[in-house]
């Protein structure tokens, strides 16, 4: 796996714009008002992340280090709900965070196949960075799905 530092954050920043535009689109199309404002702020959530790497790749002297979360793997006991304009926002919240799962599970892949190890710690910022994403998506879940708890 080759590729530059450069290369690297392009590609993350796309991912981050891809996601925008994934919950934007969900936002603009959902009725429940609920729903709308829990897309609305991830897609803000994902331009602030596309911001802060597009910062980094301005600055390649500026650290890409991310806090580690504790992953409670929420996310990998449920089950990637289906899309739909009617869904329950504990559902959206599980679609969500299912997506930032998938993303994390990428760049650790990516870090674990690359041969140059620069290139592989970015990999795993970047998956560290998702992680964090998917962590406090996996916090609003816990307190949607099962109130009871608290």
């Amino acid at each position: 796996m080759e590729g530059t530092y450069k290369e690297i954050l392009n590609m993350a920043i796309r991912d981050e714009v891809e996601a925008f535009e994934f919950y934007d689109s969900i936002a603009q199309k959902v009725s429940d008002r609920s729903l709308k404002q829990i897309f609305s702020e991830l897609a803000g959530e994902e331009q602030k992340h596309r911001q802060l790497l597009q910062a980094f790749l301005a600055n390649p002297a500026m650290p890409l280090k991310f806090n580690e979360e504790t992953d409670y793997k929420v996310s990998e006991t449920v089950a990637l709900p289906q899309l739909s304009m009617e869904m329950k926002p504990a559902d959206a919240i599980a679609l969500a965070m299912k997506k930032e799962e998938e993303s994390m599970k990428a760049y650790n892949e990516l870090a674990r196949i690359s041969s140059d190890p620069d290139q592989a710690h970015e990999f795993s910022e970047l998956a560290l960075m998702e992680e964090g994403h998917k962590t406090k998506l996996e916090k609003l879940y816990t307190n949607m799905a099962f109130p009871e708890i608290w």
